[in-house]
């Protein structure tokens, strides 16, 4: 669980991605999004989302490392469906995203066919009323409805009849509870949209006991000096927790040459800095489960984010690691930010960030939300006020990208 050394500075390559969900809230594949540099791909001309571009940052990247082995949703435009782009791409692994803009014709067609045969799936997005890919609707293995762009009493007599049977339907841009109800009644199966991370509404449930062992130890290595006994009394007092910690610190990855055989003597030899990684991280762990998978791994990204960033960017002496953990928190718990807050030794900049949105800190979590929403342009704004290169932005996020699948893996 070592920080590592610095990311080293090589051409950038952003690359971003968005959970598809089905109604169990299971992630079924991401859509990616993608950049290769900055003064194109940031600029009012580089419209395009994907084209060439996107084919090579996936075999450069690997789609299993971008994707966690799921599906991956990639928009294609005309010249990459004509020029066979996807073809470096195995087809079991990738969808191609046709939208609204590209003309259909009997070259499109001709193209949807032979990657049908060849295994790919297809995804028509943005899909409406008399859309003129219907002629091809029948090819689509997901038919995507925008939410936001689509009149919500048109929707039930266009995606309520057996056109569709043999497709998947989902429902794009779903950002609130109300929107994703409505979904879910008119009977799409498949949901994508910033509701998933972070909900509009929040509701108070009583935490399981060992969740709430677990947010009095978060708030207990937040102090700035550890009380070790009342450490070691939080970590035996569960068994899940004494066992997760016990396999942790006996694991070669730890390098203790010596059996542990309490708490104790654990706490002893790792030290503060480790013991508040492990309890930070296992804690996150634990308090997840049962919600999307996909909310552990962004609050991982953004505190390894945030702390590679640390190395250039004024923070106040915050804690951007603890801050980007934070940030999810309220959502995995399912309680108000205030709560979670609560008891925790967080400083002023860090309490205002968290409760009220503003102050010193916001401008880095800015860049870090931009980041990983693909909002390119606000990547280059923030970027600019923070004085950071936005090269170093797209290796420390893509560094944090892999830790996080990494540390996930490993607990």
């Amino acid at each position: 669980m070592e920080l590592g050394t610095e990311p080293d500075i090589r051409p950038a390559r952003y690359a971003t991605r968005q959970p598809v969900l089905a109604a169990d809230g299971t992630v079924i594949g991401y859509k990616l999004i993608f950049r290769t540099d900055v003064v194109s791909h940031f600029s009012e001309l580089a419209i395009d989302r994907s084209g060439s571009a996107a084919i090579e940052m996936s075999t450069l990247l690997s789609l299993d490392t971008l994707c966690d082995h799921r599906m991956a949703f990639i928009d294609c435009n005309r010249e990459v469906l004509l020029q066979h782009g996807l073809a470096l791409l195995p087809p079991d692994k990738v969808v191609a995203e046709i939208d609204s803009t590209t003309a259909m014709d009997d070259a499109i067609y001709q193209v949807c066919c032979d990657m049908k045969n060849d295994g790919y799936r297809i995804a028509l997005t943005d899909f409406s009323p008399g859309d003129p890919r219907e002629s091809i609707a029948h090819l689509a293995d997901f038919i995507f409805v925008d939410l936001q762009r689509t009149q919500w009493d048109d929707i039930p007599s266009m995606i309520g009849t057996d056109r569709w049977r043999h497709s998947g339907l989902g429902a794009t841009s779903v950002e609130t509870r109300e929107e994703m109800e409505f979904a879910r009644k008119a009977g799409f199966q498949f949901f994508q949209g910033s509701f998933f991370l972070k909900p509009q509404s929040l509701r108070t449930r009583a935490a399981l006991t060992n969740r709430g062992v677990y947010l009095r130890l978060l708030k207990a290595v937040s102090q700035p000096e550890l009380d070790w006994k009342d450490i070691e009394e939080l970590i035996k007092s569960d068994a899940t927790i004494y066992y997760r910690f016990m396999r942790f610190v006996n694991s070669a990855g730890v390098g203790i040459r010596c059996e542990i055989r309490s708490v104790r003597q654990a706490l002893g030899m790792l030290g503060d800095d480790e013991i508040r990684r492990w309890c930070r991280l296992a804690g996150m762990f634990e308090m997840s489960k049962g919600r999307p998978s996909e909310l552990l791994l962004s609050a991982l990204v953004r505190g390894r984010f945030g702390e590679l960033l640390s190395k250039r960017i004024a923070h106040d002496g915050a804690d951007l690691f603890l801050l980007g953990l934070l940030t999810m928190m309220d959502t995995i718990l399912e309680i108000p930010m205030d709560a979670v807050v609560e008891g925790l030794a967080l400083d002023l900049a860090s309490k205002t960030f968290l409760l009220e949105h503003k102050g010193s800190i916001r401008p880095i979590f800015e860049l870090i939300f931009a980041v990983e929403s693909g909002m390119w342009n606000a990547v280059v704004e923030w970027c600019s006020r923070l004085a950071v290169e936005e090269e170093y932005a797209a290796e420390c996020y893509s560094s944090a990208m892999a830790w996080a699948q990494s540390i996930i893996a490993s607990l």
